[in-house]
C-alpha cells in the first residue's frame, strides 16, 4: 500500500469520525461533575391537546396525564455544596407543572392547526375533522410548532431556566416529559456561557 493511499484513508477516517462523532453533552460528561434530579408523582398535569403530523394529518384532539422530570447540571454552590436547593427547584417545577394542568395546549407556530384568540375564547380548526371554541382561561398558548412532548420539553425548559435565573452553579438543564408510561421526550438546554 502507498503513503497516498494511507494518507486518504486516514483522511476519510478523520472525516468520518468527526462528522458523526456525539457532541459532548451532559449525559456524557468529560469531566466530573454533579447532577440533581426531581422527578416526583405530584410533577404531572393532565392536558388535552393534538399535533400535526409529517404526513399534514392533524390528530383529533386528546389527552394525556403527563409527568414531568427535572435534571440539573452543574457545579456545586461553594457555600452550600449544592447544585441547586431542592426545595427551591421543586417549588419552581411544580408551580410550572400546575399552569398547564387541566388545560388546553395549543401551538401559536402551527399553520395547520390556525388559532383565532379572542378577549374571552380561543378558537382553533382541525382540517382532519373538528372546529373548537374554548374558554379563554382554558387553553395555554404556547409558541411552539407542534404540542408534541419535545417540544413541550423544550418550551418547559426555556421557562424553567427563565425561573432559576443564570445560576452560576446550573450547567445544564433536561426536562423529560412523559405523555403516557414508557413513552417520553427529552430535551437539554445547555447554558449559553459554557
Amino acid at each position: 500500500m502507498n503513503s497516498r493511499n494511507t494518507e486518504l484513508e486516514n483522511a476519510i477516517e478523520e472525516t468520518a469520525s468527526t462528522r458523526f462523532a456525539r457532541p459532548a453533552s451532559p449525559t456524557q460528561p468529560e469531566s466530573s461533575g454533579f447532577r440533581v434530579r426531581v422527578a416526583k408523582d405530584y410533577l404531572q398535569f393532565c392536558a388535552a391537546h393534538c399535533i400535526s403530523q409529517e404526513n399534514g394529518v392533524c390528530e383529533r384532539l386528546h389527552g394525556h396525564n403527563y409527568r414531568v422530570a427535572v435534571t440539573l447540571w452543574g457545579d456545586l454552590v461553594p457555600s452550600a455544596h449544592y447544585v441547586f436547593d431542592f426545595i427551591t427547584l421543586k417549588r419552581i417545577v411544580r408551580r410550572l407543572v400546575d399552569e398547564w394542568d387541566h388545560r388546553v395546549l395549543l401551538a401559536l407556530e402551527n399553520p395547520l392547526l390556525p388559532v383565532k384568540v379572542t378577549t374571552d375564547s380561543v378558537e382553533m380548526t382541525n382540517p382532519s375533522g373538528g372546529h373548537y371554541v374554548f374558554p379563554r382561561g382554558d387553553v395555554i398558548l404556547l409558541p411552539v410548532p407542534n404540542t408534541t412532548a419535545e417540544m413541550l420539553a423544550a418550551y418547559f425548559a426555556t421557562r424553567l431556566r427563565q425561573e432559576i435565573g443564570e445560576s452560576a452553579s446550573v450547567k445544564a438543564i433536561e426536562i423529560e416529559i412523559e405523555e403516557t408510561p414508557g413513552q417520553s421526550a427529552t430535551f437539554t438546554d445547555v447554558a449559553v456561557s459554557l
